[in-house]
């Protein structure tokens, strides 16, 4: 299962952005079912921003986000309001 959360940033909130998006990720990290993350920035639009995470299962997931609510209160104003979690349904690794 795939969890992007999408916000808009500000560029003199950037630096500040990515020490909050470090400890979410090290937050959600700690939790079962997890399993990657990352914090990545738009090419195109640099005030567009993602933090990006694998799961196991939905369940996994929502779960989390109950752990990780206080770490992700600071930037639920730059959050993009939009649904997060997808499920895989053709997923091909690399090789």
């Amino acid at each position: 299962m795939l969890a992007v959360i999408r916000y808009i940033v500000p560029e003199s909130q950037s630096q500040d952005f990515v020490k909050q998006g470090h400890a979410i990720l090290d937050t959600l990290a700690a939790q079962p079912g997890y399993l990657r993350g990352r914090l990545a920035r738009s090419v195109d639009e640099p005030n567009l921003w993602a933090l990006v995470s694998e799961w196991e299962g939905a369940g996994f997931y929502r779960r989390a986000l109950s752990a990780a609510r206080m770490a992700m209160y600071p930037l639920m104003i730059l959050m993009v309001n939009e649904p997060s979690a997808f499920e895989d349904v053709y997923p091909q690794d690399g090789t």
